[in-house]
């Protein structure tokens, strides 16, 4: 499923080579990932709907 500001293949593909580029799992990059974006989230105020 694609958007214009979403891609799932592309994402996919990140993990990927992000994952190769680490010489690491894929399901631990998609954890590192997540685990980076959390502390994103929550420095940035934790709000769903953030102004652009």
């Amino acid at each position: 499923m694609c958007g214009p500001h979403f891609c799932s293949m592309k994402i996919t593909e990140d993990v990927r080579k992000y994952a190769a580029e680490q010489g690491i799992a894929e399901e631990e990059a998609l954890k590192k990932g997540m685990e980076a974006k959390s502390r994103e989230f929550t420095k940035k105020g934790s709000e769903l709907y953030a102004k652009a």
